[in-house]
C-alpha cells in the first residue's frame, strides 16, 4: 500500500474510497471511509431505536451516531419476558424469509407465552390454532439464512405502531411495564397488518382483550390511573398537565434542544426573576422545549429543585370564555391563582403565547391577567413559564416595564439544516408508526435541504417536519386506495344491476338471468380482487422517497418537480444548448447569462442576494424579453415564473411606494408593494424591469 494512500477514518485499516458529510448531534463533519464503515453508516443513519432490541440476538453494527433526545424510552419498560418474545419474533420472522419484523411475526411469539395462552382460553381459542393459522397465511420472503449467518432485522411502522399501543394500554391498566398481554392489546388496537387482522377475526376486541387481561393479570396500581378528587379542580378546568401526559406517553420526543433545556431549568432554579420567558420564531420548537422539560420531570431525570413537581399548561381562552359580567372574570383568576400559590412549591405554569395575557379579560375599570398575575411574580410566589415570538414581545411586554422586568428572555435560535436532519431522523418511529409507511434516510435530509431553499417565510424545523408528515400523509393514501381493476369492476357490476333492473321492468326474464350470472362471475372476480389487495396493502410496506418529498415542495411553490430532483450540474453544463433551443443568435448574450448562472449556482455569490442580475440593452424586437422568459423556462421550469413591472409607470419620485409599498403611518401600508408582494408570493422567479431607464432616479436608488 503506497504511503499516501488515505485511510479509513473509523476502522483506521482499510482504504478510504467514499467522502461523506455526516450529521451527528446536529453537527455536520467530513469523513473518509472505506466500502464496508460507509455501507454500515447508511444502515445506522436509516435505523430505528426499537431495532436495538435486537443487537444482543442477531450480530450487527451497534448505533454510534447517538444524540440528545427527550422522551419515555418505551424500551425501558419491556418486562424480560417482552424483550424474549420479541427477539423470538425476529427469529420467526428470518424462519419466514423477511428482513422485517412484522405483526404476524410478533402474534406467532405471544402464542407461546403463558399469560396470553390464558387469555386465547378465555376467548375459548387455542394457541396453537392461533399459531398455525399465522403460519399458514404469513406471507413468506426471499431471504435464505444459515444458523451463524449476521442478518439486520428491520421493524415495520405497523409493529412500531403496535409497541406504541402497548405502552399506552400498560398506563391505562396501571401497570408499570409493558409485557405480553400489553403487546396482545397493542396487535388488537392495531387497524392494519396481519397479525391483527387475524385475531379480529376470531372475533377478539379490544375491550374484551382489555377486560380479560386484567382478569389475568389483575389490575395495576400506578399512581395516576387511581381516581382521586383532584386537589386543584378550578385549575385542572383552565389547564393541560403536560408532565402527566408525559407519563401517558402522549407527547412527542424533543431533539436537539438540551442546551436550551439546561437554560430554562437554570432560570427556574434562580432565587429572583425565575420566570423564563422563550423568544423565537414560529416554528422553531418553543413548545417543545417546554414538552422536554415535561418529559424530564416525568422520568425522574430533572434537578432536586424541579423534581416532583406538575407542568400545566394555561389555556387563556378558557380562562375568558363565558365571563359575561362585571367581576366574572376576576372572580375566576382569583380561584386559579389561590390553587396556584397553595400549591406554589409543586407546580410551574407554563402559558404559550405569553402576550395574550396583556389586556385578556380586562372590563372597563377591571384587572386584565397580566396584572393580576403580577403580585405573585413579584413576590416569587409563581414560577412562570411564557413563550412568544420576538414581535410579540416587543409590542406587549416590553412596552409594560413593570411586567417585562419579571421575565427572564431566553432566546431560541432557528435550528440549521444539519440539525433539522438531525430532529427528523428521530422523530421518523412517530411518523412511520403514525402514517404506516416507511420513510427513506434520503427523504429526511431532502425534507431539510428543499425546505430551507425553497419554502420561505417560514421557520425550521416546523415547516421540514409538515413535509415529512404531508409526503406521509399522500404516500399512505396512494398505496390504499382501491387499485384500478376494483373499481372497473365494481363499476360494472353496477351498470350490470341497472340493466337487470330493466330487463325485468320490461318482463324480459330471460334476459335478467343472464344478467344474474354475470353479476355472479363479476362479484367472485371483486371479491378475488379485493383480497389480492387487502393482503398486499397488509403485508407490504410503502416508501416515503426524495421525489415525494419534492412533490410537496412544488405544490407548495410552484418549481417543478424535475428542477428539485433532477441532476443540475447535467442542465448547467449545457444551459447555452436550452437556450438557443428559443432565442436563436444572441450568442454573446446567452453565453454572458449562463456563466453568471453557473457561478450563482456553484456557490459564488453573496449570501441571499438574486441569482444574477442583467441589463439587457438592445432596439426593440431582438429578443430581450424572450430571453428574460426563456431563461424562467430554462432554470425555474416555467416561462410563467416572470413578475414584469413597467417601469415606465414609476416616472414620478412617490411612485417608489407603488414599488416596494408605503411606509409605516400611511394609506396602504398593509397593502405592500407590487413588486414586494409578487415577489412573495413567487420567490422563485425572474423579474422583468421593462422599460427601465424612463423610471425616477428615486427608484433606481431603492432597486
Amino acid at each position: 500500500m503506497s504511503s499516501t494512500t488515505k485511510l479509513c477514518d473509523l476502522c483506521r485499516a482499510r482504504p478510504a474510497t467514499v467522502r461523506v458529510d455526516v450529521v451527528e448531534d446536529g453537527r455536520r463533519r467530513t469523513l473518509d471511509l472505506c466500502e464496508l464503515d460507509y455501507t454500515r453508516l447508511r444502515r445506522e443513519q436509516s435505523r430505528s431505536p426499537w431495532e436495538s432490541l435486537f443487537d444482543g440476538l442477531l450480530p450487527g453494527e451497534r448505533g454510534r451516531w447517538g444524540g440528545d433526545r427527550e422522551e419515555d424510552d418505551v424500551q425501558a419498560y419491556l418486562s424480560q419476558h417482552a424483550r424474549d418474545l420479541l427477539q423470538a419474533a425476529a427469529k420467526v420472522a428470518v424462519g419466514f424469509g423477511n428482513r422485517e419484523l412484522d405483526t404476524e411475526h410478533v402474534l406467532h411469539s405471544l402464542t407461546a407465552s403463558e399469560v396470553v395462552q390464558e387469555i386465547l382460553r378465555k376467548f375459548k381459542l387455542s394457541a396453537e390454532d392461533v399459531r398455525g393459522h399465522v403460519e399458514h397465511n404469513a406471507p413468506r420472503g426471499k431471504l435464505r439464512a444459515e444458523k451463524g449467518d449476521t442478518v439486520r432485522i428491520g421493524i415495520t411502522p405497523r409493529v412500531k405502531a403496535v409497541l406504541e399501543r402497548a405502552f399506552l394500554a400498560s398506563r391505562e391498566l396501571g401497570h408499570s411495564y409493558v409485557g405480553p398481554e400489553h403487546l396482545l392489546i397493542g396487535l388488537v388496537d392495531e387497524p392494519d397488518g396481519l397479525g391483527g387482522d387475524i385475531l379480529r377475526r376470531y372475533g377478539l376486541t379490544s375491550d374484551g382483550v382489555r377486560q380479560k387481561a386484567v382478569a389475568v393479570v389483575g389490575q395495576g396500581t400506578e399512581e395516576g390511573r387511581v381516581e382521586r378528587r383532584s386537589a386543584t379542580p378550578t385549575l385542572d378546568k383552565h389547564t393541560r398537565d403536560l408532565t402527566a401526559l408525559a407519563r401517558q406517553g402522549k407527547l412527542d420526543p424533543v431533539i436537539g434542544r438540551a442546551k436550551e433545556i439546561e437554560t430554562v431549568i437554570e432560570v427556574l432554579a434562580r432565587r429572583k426573576k425565575n420566570n423564563p420567558v422563550l423568544i423565537g420564531e414560529p416554528g422553531v420548537g418553543k413548545t417543545a422545549i417546554v414538552e422536554g422539560l415535561a418529559q424530564r420531570i416525568a422520568r425522574d431525570e430533572a434537578p432536586e429543585v424541579l423534581r416532583g413537581k406538575r407542568l400545566v399548561e394555561l389555556n387563556v381562552n378558557s380562562l375568558v370564555a363565558g365571563t359575561k359580567y362585571r367581576g366574572e372574570f376576576e372572580e375566576r383568576i382569583k380561584d386559579v391563582l389561590d390553587e396556584i400559590l397553595a400549591r406554589q412549591d409543586e407546580l410551574i405554569l407554563f402559558i404559550d403565547e405569553l402576550h395574550t395575557i396583556v389586556g385578556a379579560g380586562q372590563a372597563e375599570g377591571g384587572l386584565d391577567i397580566a396584572n393580576t398575575l403580577k403580585p405573585a411574580l413579584a413576590r416569587g410566589e409563581l414560577h412562570l413559564i411564557g413563550a412568544t415570538t420576538l414581535g410579540e414581545y416587543q409590542k406587549h411586554v416590553e412596552k409594560d416595564a413593570a411586567l417585562e422586568r419579571r421575565f427572564q428572555p431566553v432566546f431560541i435560535p432557528e435550528p440549521t439544516v444539519d440539525q433539522t436532519i438531525h430532529i427528523l431522523r428521530g422523530l421518523r418511529d412517530r411518523f412511520e408508526a403514525h402514517h404506516k409507511v416507511r420513510i427513506s434516510d434520503e427523504a429526511t435530509v431532502a425534507a431539510a435541504e428543499l425546505s430551507d431553499r425553497y419554502i420561505t417565510g417560514r421557520y425550521l424545523p416546523d415547516k421540514a417536519i409538515d413535509l415529512v408528515d404531508q409526503a406521509g400523509a399522500r404516500v399512505r393514501i396512494a398505496s390504499t386506495s382501491r387499485p384500478a381493476e376494483v373499481q372497473e369492476l365494481e363499476a360494472e357490476i353496477r351498470a350490470l344491476k341497472r340493466e337487470q333492473d330493466y330487463a325485468t321492468s320490461r318482463k324480459q326474464f330471460e334476459r335478467a338471468q343472464e344478467i344474474e350470472a354475470t353479476i355472479k362471475a363479476k362479484e367472485v372476480a371483486l371479491d378475488e380482487a379485493t383480497q389480492t389487495w387487502k393482503k398486499g396493502v397488509a403485508s407490504g410496506t410503502p416508501e416515503v422517497r426524495v421525489e415525494h418529498v419534492a412533490e410537496i415542495v412544488s405544490s407548495l411553490t410552484g418549481i417543478p418537480v424535475a428542477e428539485l430532483t433532477a441532476e443540475e450540474r447535467e442542465k448547467l453544463l449545457r444551459l447555452e444548448e436550452v437556450l438557443h433551443e428559443r432565442v436563436v443568435g444572441q450568442d454573446e448574450a446567452v453565453g454572458a447569462v449562463s456563466a453568471a448562472v453557473r457561478l450563482s449556482r456553484a456557490g459564488l455569490k453573496e449570501g441571499h442576494r438574486p441569482i444574477a442580475t442583467f441589463m439587457f440593452l438592445g432596439p426593440t424586437g431582438v429578443g430581450k424579453t424572450e430571453l428574460a422568459k426563456t431563461l424562467a423556462w430554462a432554470v425555474f421550469g416555467d416561462e410563467e415564473a416572470v413578475v414584469r413591472i413597467d417601469m415606465s409607470e414609476y416616472t414620478e419620485r412617490h411612485t417608489v411606494s407603488r414599488l416596494v409599498g408605503a411606509p409605516p403611518g400611511y394609506v396602504g401600508y398593509e397593502e405592500g408593494g407590487q413588486l414586494t408582494e409578487r415577489v412573495r408570493r413567487r420567490p422563485y422567479s425572474v423579474i422583468l424591469l421593462d422599460e427601465v431607464e424612463k423610471a425616477h432616479p428615486d427608484v433606481f436608488n431603492v432597486l
